[in-house]
Order: structure tokens, then C-alpha cells, then sequence
């Protein structure tokens, strides 16, 4: 009777340890529906607020170079005077001008005027001929400060650079959400799996109690044997409560990711599952030395970088400017080459025209000395900033490779190690076949194939997730975020 008793255990353990095997263990129920890494992306990038905003930051740049541009808008003027003193009209004086600023330092203009009046200062006197108008057109011409750039233009190029800091801003935020987005997604794929082990240990432990005990009533088990099943039972019972509750808090984390169109948070519905589609990949050394290049050109924080000292460079250039004297020469055509009333006429440069000059020069120069050693100090500080980025950002991308190989290696070790406890249980149940094991060997066989293959399932996890470490160091999107 002993010997059919621990046959039957010995079929009954053969059997339930088949259905925690790692390849029943990953193939899901056909209620359960595939959550994959590269869905959760897809629903990140669409729909999630951080995103949306990060997808502002390409429009707020178009809207600074717009209103950079601005600055560049053709001026409608006008002016209107009027003076009546006692019923005398002592001066009516009209004035409107178009002027056009260029992205070169001539700005042209065109205008009309037209003055009347009783004692109206000879300046401002214009023949009746054509009804006291006259038309007038000319250019205004810096000839010092402003010639080489002003504050409009070195604006409008700063605003152009804008967009590019924007862009790798926005570069930036997506890759860290991602990156965020990947961690909590490989945790709920451990506590998800790692929760179907303890549910699948359980229901061994558990027929393993209920034939313990039948054969304890029929009188072909000690009541030792019962005692000990009901222990594993009620210790993988716990296991799988605490696993159970790590997998539903897991769940909830990845549901804060989840929006939809209308900006409504959506739940993860319970049949979603996380699934591993990808292999583990080794990364060469050639591979590595891409990612260093590509980080060096293109990470987003030396990008940003790069575009600070351009925006100073610009800086530099302007106030180089205000060294110079500020002369300005600008030339007014009266009424050429037309009349008011709309006949052409020749061009005549010495005759019927305003000539004006402006000069002005502060002796010490000490405010605009100061700015051009402030922003020396800066473009100074920006590159020692630039060069420690640029250390740190190699540096940290060998660092997260190293910890991507270690954790391979690991992997492929347990993995190893869950293979060897496989051939230690079926060792162990040969033996029991044979007479010479007990329900506590088992037990203890069991219990070291179990906890080595949950912290396999946790190994896989942190590898996937080191791997999205690795990607977001270089500055670039993870696998399956494009």
C-alpha cells in the first residue's frame, strides 16, 4: 500500500510540475488579451498629456520666430496737428508714411504731407502748387551701430534657434516619458507572471494537501506528511496573495499612462496582460560605438547646449555693436520721381531732397564693456557646462551598457540554473518512484525550482528594463517608441 501511495504522489507531482514549467507559464489563456510594450508606446504618444504638450513645443517655436518676424512688418504712420487760436487756424500739419524695416540695415520709406496755415513754421512750408501736398520717399541707412546687426535681427535669428531647442526639448520629454513608461511596464510584467507562478504553485501545493490527507485518512500517510503539506499550502498561499496585490498595484501604475482622444483616463481592463515579444539581444562593441556617436551629436541636452552657444554667439555680435558710434544717415526725395497730383518726373539728387545725419557716442563705453565681458564669461561657462555633459552622458551610456551585459549574463546563468533545477525534481521523483525520497524532499525541490524561476521572471524584467535605460542615456527612443 506504501508503494502505491507514493506512486500515485510521484504521478501526481510529475504532473503539476509540468504545468508550472516556464513554457506554460508564459503561453496565456485565450480570454487573456496581449498588451504588448510597442501598444503601450502607441497609446503614450497619442494620447497621453505629457505628449500633447511636448508636441507644443515645435508650435511655440514657430510662434517665437513668427513674432520675431514681426518686427519686420511694414509701419503704417500718421501724424495730424491742428492749431486754432481766436478763429485763426495758426497750422494744420498732416503726415502719413509707409515704412518697410528689411533684414538689411536700410530701411525705405514713402509718404505724404500736407500743410496749411497762417503762421506755419517755414520748416514745415509747402508750396500751394499741389495743394500744399508733397510727396516724399527715401531710405534711413546706419552707418556705425546697426550696420552689421541690430536687435531685430539677431531676435529673428535667436527665434530660429529657438526651434531647434524646442525640438530637442521635446526630444527630451518624450524619451524620459517613455523611459518612465517602459519601467512600469516591466514591472507589471514581473508581478503579472510572477503572480501566475504562485498561482500555479498554489494549486500544486494544494492537491498535493488534499491527497496527502485522503491518504492519511485510508491510512497510508503519517500524520507528519499532512502537517507538512498543509504548511507549503498555507506559505504558497501567502506568496500568492502578496504577489496578487503587487500585480494589481503594478496594473494601476500602468494605468496612469492610459488617456484617450478626449483626454479621459482610461482603466487597464483586466484580459490585458504584458507580453515579451523581443528576444534578448546582445549589443557589439560597433553597435555601442554608434550609440556613443549618435549621443555625442544628437542628445538632446548637448543639443540644447550647443544651441546656447549660438544664441550667445549672436549676443556677442550685438554687443559688439554698441562699441560703435550710432550715425545714421537717412535721404528724403520731395516729390520725386512724382508729383502729387500723379505726373513723373526726373530723379534730381541734388535738388528737392532732405539729407540727415544722427550721431551719438558715450565716452566711457563702461555698460557696453561690461556686457561684452559678461557674455564672454558666459559662452566661457556654457562650454565648461557642455564639455561635463558631454563626459557625463558618455559616461553614463558605458555604465548603463555594462549593467545591460551583466544583466544578460545573469539571465542566461538562471535560466541555466531553472533548467538544473528541472533535472533535480525529476531526480528527486525518480527516486521517490523508487522508494527512496519522501514528500519533504519534494517539497524542498519544488520550493528552490519555484523561487528560481520567479526570480528568473524579475532577471527578465530588469533586463528589458535596462535596456530601455540604455536607450534613453544615448538620448534616443527605446525599441518599439518610434
Amino acid at each position: 500500500m506504501r508503494s502505491i501511495s507514493c506512486l500515485i504522489l510521484f504521478l501526481l507531482v510529475h504532473v503539476a510540475s509540468a504545468q508550472v514549467s516556464r513554457d506554460s507559464l508564459f503561453h496565456l489563456p485565450d480570454s487573456a488579451r496581449p498588451f504588448t510594450l510597442e501598444n503601450f508606446y502607441e497609446v503614450i504618444l497619442h494620447h497621453h498629456p505629457v505628449a500633447r504638450q511636448a508636441n507644443l513645443l515645435p508650435e511655440m517655436a514657430r510662434q517665437e520666430i513668427r513674432l520675431a518676424r514681426g518686427h519686420f512688418d511694414p509701419k503704417l504712420e500718421a501724424s495730424y496737428l491742428l492749431k486754432q487760436y481766436k478763429g485763426t487756424e495758426y497750422y494744420r500739419l498732416f503726415d502719413a508714411a509707409l515704412k518697410a524695416p528689411t533684414r538689411s540695415p536700410v530701411t525705405p520709406f514713402v509718404g505724404l504731407e500736407r500743410n496749411t496755415g497762417e503762421y506755419l513754421n517755414p520748416e514745415h512750408y509747402i508750396s500751394g502748387e499741389y495743394d500744399y501736398k508733397q510727396l516724399y520717399a527715401g531710405i534711413t541707412v546706419p552707418l556705425g551701430q546697426g550696420l552689421l546687426t541690430d536687435e531685430r535681427r539677431t531676435a529673428l535669428r535667436q527665434a530660429e534657434l529657438f526651434r531647434t531647442l524646442m525640438e530637442a526639448e521635446q526630444v527630451k520629454v518624450i524619451n524620459k516619458l517613455l523611459l518612465d513608461a517602459a519601467k512600469t511596464y516591466w514591472s507589471w510584467y514581473h508581478s503579472y507572471y510572477n503572480y501566475r507562478l504562485s498561482t500555479n504553485t498554489l494549486a500544486v501545493a494544494g492537491e498535493i494537501f488534499r491527497r496527502t490527507k485522503n491518504n492519511f485518512e485510508g491510512g497510508e500517510a503519517a500524520p507528519v506528511d499532512t502537517v507538512q503539506a498543509r504548511i507549503t499550502y498555507l506559505e504558497r498561499a501567502v506568496s500568492r496573495q502578496e504577489a496578487y496585490t503587487e500585480y494589481r498595484n503594478n496594473g494601476l501604475a500602468v494605468s496612469t499612462f492610459l488617456w484617450d482622444s478626449l483626454q479621459n483616463p482610461v482603466e487597464l481592463l483586466p484580459q490585458h496582460v504584458p507580453v515579451q515579444e523581443t528576444a534578448v539581444f546582445t549589443l557589439t562593441p560597433a553597435a555601442l560605438q554608434e550609440l556613443l556617436d549618435q549621443a555625442k551629436a544628437n542628445h538632446p541636452e548637448l543639443r540644447k547646449l550647443n544651441v546656447k552657444l549660438q544664441q550667445l554667439a549672436y549676443d556677442q555680435r550685438l554687443a559688439a555693436e554698441f562699441l560703435k558710434p550710432k550715425l545714421n544717415a537717412s535721404y528724403y526725395m520731395l516729390n520725386q520721381p512724382f508729383y502729387p497730383e500723379g505726373v513723373r518726373n526726373d530723379f534730381t539728387f541734388d535738388d528737392n531732397f532732405k539729407l540727415g545725419i544722427d550721431f551719438s557716442f558715450p565716452i566711457f563705453l563702461r555698460k557696453e564693456r561690461s556686457k561684452v565681458a559678461q557674455l564672454k564669461l558666459k559662452v566661457r561657462n556654457t562650454e565648461y557646462d557642455r564639455e561635463l555633459t558631454s563626459r557625463q552622458i558618455v559616461n553614463d551610456l558605458q555604465a548603463a551598457y555594462n549593467q545591460l551585459l551583466n544583466n544578460g549574463i545573469i539571465l542566461e546563468q538562471q535560466q541555466r540554473m531553472v533548467e538544473h533545477y528541472h533535472r533535480l525534481m525529476n531526480a528527486e521523483l525518480t527516486n521517490l518512484e523508487n522508494g527512496e525520497s519522501d514528500l519533504f524532499k519534494i517539497n524542498v525541490q519544488q520550493e528552490k525550482l519555484f523561487q528560481a524561476e520567479s526570480k528568473l521572471i524579475k532577471i527578465m524584467a530588469e533586463y528589458e528594463k535596462q535596456k530601455a535605460v540604455l536607450y534613453w542615456s544615448a538620448g534616443v527612443r527605446p525599441l518599439g517608441g518610434a
